[in-house]
């Protein structure tokens, strides 16, 4: 049996952005939230958010006859995971290209620039 995967798809990243918000949230909360953003089937939600249980991504529990879900994982985990898994499939692990990449295409601001040295004034 293969492990579980602890790096979430884009599909599950959608889900687990509501479930964060609302927290705790059944399949019809998601399901209401998403359905603002896009077209999307109630089953297709359900189906998605069991996978994630089974993934361990979710928690469920049964409240009456409704399933509530929680995330298992706080969202900087999350985050941090896919930062450094995209990190390793495109930049071989390394940042600077990122950094680059992201200064010279003017996807940060000298706001966002002066931020990032004084933090790294403050790491030091």
């Amino acid at each position: 049996m293969r492990p579980k995967s602890k790096t979430v798809t884009d599909q599950e990243l959608e889900i687990m952005k509501v479930v964060w918000r609302l927290q705790p949230a059944t399949v019809r909360d998601v399901y209401e939230a998403l359905l603002k953003e896009r077209k999307i089937a109630y089953t297709s939600v359900m189906t998605m958010m069991k996978i994630m249980a089974d993934k361990e991504h979710l928690r469920r529990r049964l409240d009456r006859r409704t399933y509530v879900y929680e995330a298992t994982r706080p969202k900087n985990q999350i985050i941090k995971e896919l930062v450094a898994d995209f990190l390793n499939r495109v930049f071989s692990g390394s940042a600077e290209p990122l950094l680059l990449h992201l200064v010279r295409n003017r996807y940060v601001s000298e706001k966002d620039l002066n931020a990032i040295v004084r933090m790294t004034k403050e790491r030091a």
